[in-house]
């Protein structure tokens, strides 16, 4: 990573929107806390899904399926398709991972819908690899304690009459609005819009999402970054 003055901003700034992210993520991760223990999960069970997985959606809709009654299976079937959205990011942030082995495989598990959002805002190589390595652990570290806290209240919350299952939505909301100001942003948000919309009708649960994620590919072309 490069140490210089400007890296140093980069690095400064992403610190910021990082932490500002997390009181979502926190928010969130206990929301999936309490669902899983009150899904039969255990509080390290809970906390070992989100330390293994890190994928919040894939994570409340494995809990879900089994709190409803579903099978194991279906819980992971859903909870993979959801999380197969990261193959897609994991294109477009295959730079920013490069490493050895052990690098490679902590930078995988961080490449998540928000991280992808953040890297991708960013047009110099450079900056992208500070952003990815700065914001990453900070959301890892807050969506693991939110997990925590959220498994060690357990039922004593509900999410939903405390309104903790709009955090993420309204993140998701506030990360659009820097990658409109592009070429490939325009072309992935409207791409995954009418996707979402046309396809939510038709097939299970899940699908619209994964085929949204394709979304990101505009952001490879040659010429995807221009305004």
């Amino acid at each position: 990573m490069d140490h210089g003055p400007n890296q140093r901003s980069v690095a400064a700034r992403t610190v910021r929107v990082a932490l500002v992210m997390a009181v979502a993520f926190v928010v969130f991760g206990a929301s999936f806390g309490v669902l899983a223990v009150g899904a039969g999960a255990s509080v390290a069970q809970a906390c070992a899904m989100s330390l293994l997985v890190f994928t919040g959606a894939s994570q409340m809709s494995a809990v879900s399926v089994i709190a409803s009654g579903g099978s194991v299976a279906s819980a992971l079937g859903g909870a993979t398709l959801l999380a197969a959205r990261n193959a897609v990011y994991g294109l477009a942030l295959a730079p920013e991972v490069r490493g050895g082995p052990l690098r490679r495989a902590i930078g995988a598990q961080w490449v998540i819908d928000e991280t992808t959002a953040l890297v991708t805002s960013e047009a110099d190589p450079a900056s992208r690899r500070t952003v990815f390595w700065t914001a990453a652990p900070i959301l890892y570290a807050a969506w693991n304690l939110g997990t925590l806290l959220g498994a060690l209240a357990g039922g004593a919350i509900d999410p939903h009459r405390f309104g903790l299952d709009a955090a993420f939505p309204v993140m998701f909301t506030a990360m659009l609005a820097p990658h409109l100001r592009t070429r490939a942003g325009r072309r992935a948000a409207l791409f995954g819009g009418i996707t979402t919309v046309a396809l939510a009708p038709f097939i299970p649960v899940g699908l619209p999402i994964l085929v949204a994620a394709f979304g990101m590919l505009f952001g490879l072309s040659a010429d995807g970054g221009e305004s």
